[in-house]
Formats: structure tokens, sequence, C-alpha cells
């Protein structure tokens, strides 16, 4: 009961990379590079399986960010055309690479990774990709008649990548769509369809990740904006409940979602942020414990996993390396209580 993990991305430590940023510059190159993202990586299980943790993953050390880590082989992107358009409409503008032709993925991306990960821990392991709507949210179209014909395009991708994944030993792989979280009608449309055709013939366990972003300044104000009660999951989680996705992982500690939307997943299992992502917030494991009670109040305890609310990137290490150790005793302080 209460099974905990990590929504993915964990902070590069500084000699890997730039600390405490989104988008962080590499600072070793060629071999030394993978050499340097398999010891983060590995430094990073060591912490979650020291704080308890019951289902690791990698905290994304081997790409610079949540989506372009996988798009660094995709064939069709002009990296060098850069577009200006708006991201998670228009909550905030990027410059973006632009898809010019053709999508094609000619190797694998983070198979290596994941086979490699499989045989430094007895855990079960979680790998992350981006969804295909939050891959169209994250580059300019120039090529396919409209964004749902893109969409189904990397689901395909994806869905090479994932049953490769699956082949060399993943236990979960988690598609992150916080796009799922704006554009609501589009989810519905074209969304889930593309969500569908990405997870189509795994039989490890697959998890969408929907959140209000990552806690940097962007997502803090739009936040701000939204009143007194966040109801975007309210319109999509039957949608995602009558798909076949098995787990949904979510945002709740510290929020204004309405703890009764919960019960509009009855046949999911749920991965309940217990744990903030606000720079300087370190939750206490009496805290951590009470988020998790409050969703046995709508969901069967059984169906809950606690989590964090969204990756850590973006946060020192010393904070993240607090946070596991909050979740993992908030886990069994709940089980004792329950």
């Amino acid at each position: 009961m209460f099974r905990t993990t990590t929504v993915g991305s964990l902070p590069k430590p500084d000699w890997l990379a730039e600390p405490e940023t989104l988008w962080p510059a590499w600072r070793l190159s060629g071999d030394a590079l993978h050499d340097g993202q398999r010891r983060a990586a590995l430094e990073w299980l060591r912490e979650q399986e020291n704080a308890g943790l019951d289902i690791v993953g990698d905290g994304e050390q081997f790409r610079i960010h949540f989506v372009h880590g996988f798009l660094e082989d995709i064939e069709g992107i002009d990296w060098s055309l850069k577009t200006r358009m708006g991201i998670r409409n228009n909550r905030y503008e990027a410059d973006v690479p632009t898809v010019t032709g053709p999508l094609s993925r000619p190797r694998p991306r983070h198979v290596d990774d994941a086979r490699w990960l499989r045989s430094q821990t007895h855990l079960p392991l979680k790998i992350t990709l981006p969804g295909p709507m939050t891959l169209c949210d994250t580059l300019a179209n120039a090529h396919y008649a409209q964004r749902a014909d893109m969409a189904m395009r990397f689901a395909e991708l994806l869905n090479e990548e994932a049953l490769a994944i699956e082949a060399a030993g993943a236990d979960v792989i988690q598609f992150d769509e916080p796009a799922f979280n704006v554009f609501l009608e589009e989810v519905r449309e074209w969304g889930l369809p593309a969500l569908e055709r990405a997870m189509r013939g795994l039989k490890v366990t697959t998890v969408v990740h929907i959140c209000y972003g990552y806690g940097i300044e962007a997502n803090i104000q739009w936040k701000s904006t939204l009143g007194d009660s966040w109801r975007q999951y309210e319109q999509i989680f039957p949608w995602i409940n009558a798909s076949s996705v098995q787990q949904v992982s979510l945002e709740f500690a510290g929020s204004k979602v309405p703890h009764d939307v919960l019960r509009l997943l009855p046949d999911k299992e749920l991965l309940i942020g217990a744990i903030e992502v606000l720079p300087g917030r370190l939750e206490s494991a009496e805290e951590v414990a009470h988020n998790i009670l409050e969703a046995s109040r709508h969901v069967d305890s059984s169906r809950l996993l606690p989590c964090t609310n969204c990756g850590m990137a973006p946060l020192s290490a010393e904070l993240a390396r607090g946070k596991l150790r909050a979740l993992g005793a908030g886990a069994k302080l709940a089980r004792q209580k329950i």
C-alpha cells in the first residue's frame, strides 16, 4: 500500500550541468558526458532507494530536458530554424525548433540507458517519455497539415521507443502530458487518441502525467490566475478514465485542485502529488502523510501511489534529496495511520 515514486526529473549535479535551471547546458562532452550521466543517474538511484521509494528512475540525467532529450535524434526537425511561439496556450513564449519534413526515428534514444539502469537496481524501474500532445506544444509545425497529424506521427515514434524500452527491462513507462491540462477539448479530439497510439502493444504499466507545470515563475504566475478552484482535471478525467492508460499522475499537494475530482478516475491507479516542487519548500513527513490520507478519503488506499507534483529538475540537489526522504518517510507514516 502507498507505493512511492517520483514524477521523473531530479536536479543535475553542478559538475554535470548548470544547477537549478530547466534548460541546463552540459559541462562535459563526448565519453566524459556519458560517463557523467551514468554516475549522476546511479547516485540518484541510490538516493531513491535509501529514501525508501518503491519505484525508481534515472532522474532524467541522460537528457537535457524532458521533451528535448527524446527529440535529439528525431529526423525532420530543423534545430537551426527557430520559430517564436507561445507555449502552453501562450503562458510564455519561446524560440523553438521547427518541424520542416517527415518525422522519423533512425535510432533508439533512451533504450541503452534503460538497459543499463535495469542492471543497477532490483526495484521496479520507471522510464519517462514526453507525450505526443506536449511534443507538439514544444515545436513549431511547418510540415504537417495540422497539429493532430504531427501528434499521431510522434505517437508512432514514441511507441517504437516505448516497446524497445520495455524489452530493455523497464517495468513502468510514463508519458508526460502537461499540455493535457491546457488544451482541454483537444485532449478528447486528438490528444488521447495519440496517447493510445503511443501505448499500443505495451505490456508494462503505463502512466500519463498531467500537472500544472514545474515550480518556475511562468507557471507560478499562471496558477495565480486560475482562481480558488482549479477545475481543469474535472473536464478531462472522465475521458482519461475511459482510456486504456493504467495510472494517472496528478498535482495535489499545495494546489487548489478540488479533492473530489479524484473520484472521476474510479478505474485507474492514481499517482498523488504529495510533495510540492516549489524552491525552498521542504515538507515534513507529517505533511506528506496528511496529503496521502486526505487523498485516501476519496480513493481506495490500494489505488494510491504517493509521488511528487511534478519534476524537481529546477530545484537544488539538497532540497530534492530532502523531498525524497520526506516522501518515503511520509508514506511509511501514512501506512501506520491507515
